[in-house]
């Protein structure tokens, strides 16, 4: 375990470029249990952000820090979740992983949570968290990545941007209402960033 931990904390070289970008301190590191109730905000308050318009208000205004800590707590312990914090302003995102839930579509490993507070969006964090992630599964051992996205979330044009290939579909339940998602499947653990097409 020490060599992953070792692995996470050197920054990849495509963080010195969002640091180019923005005014960002930023870092990357494995989570302690001290951060799952910042983390747990960050998530709260990026749902409530990104799925206003999208998911029905009561299941967004009903999202509890609490109970996303507890969860974020347990992941933090099997140590497959990456915090992005800046000098200044501390922890600003996250992202959960590892082994894929559904092996059906051909991929060993998943992302199952990537999100970035909202005032720190477009500054390179998601960009670097999706690099750390990848860089953490690759360490243990995984060969492919997955993630699920909200059918109608603007982090679509982000996963695809970043060489993420459309690789399945599903229908689920939230909060009464039936969503579509798509998943974003790369065969390797390498970001081939491209520029979409309008």
């Amino acid at each position: 375990m020490p060599a992953t931990k070792d692995l996470i904390l050197a920054p990849p070289a495509p963080l010195r470029h969002a640091r180019v970008m923005s005014d960002l301190a930023l870092s990357l590191r494995l989570a302690r249990p001290a951060d799952a109730a910042p983390l747990a905000r960050i998530y709260v308050e990026a749902w409530q952000d990104t799925y206003a318009a999208i998911l029905p208000h009561n299941l967004l205004a009903g999202m509890s820090v609490g109970v996303h800590t507890a969860r974020i707590e347990r992941a933090i312990r099997k140590s497959a979740v990456l915090v992005a914090e800046d000098a200044r302003h501390g922890a600003i995102g996250l992202a959960g992983f590892g082994a894929a839930r559904d092996r059906g579509l051909g991929f060993d490993g998943e992302v199952y949570t990537l999100y970035v507070a909202p005032g720190f969006q477009g500054q390179g964090v998601g960009r670097s968290l999706l690099l750390g992630a990848f860089a953490a599964l690759k360490a243990r051992a995984f060969q492919s990545c997955l993630i699920w996205s909200h059918a109608q979330n603007n982090a679509c044009f982000f996963y695809e941007a970043m060489g993420g290939l459309r690789s399945g579909n599903r229908q689920i339940m939230m909060g009464g209402q039936e969503v579509s998602e798509v998943a974003f499947g790369w065969k390797q653990l390498a970001v081939n960033c491209r520029k979409l097409t309008t």
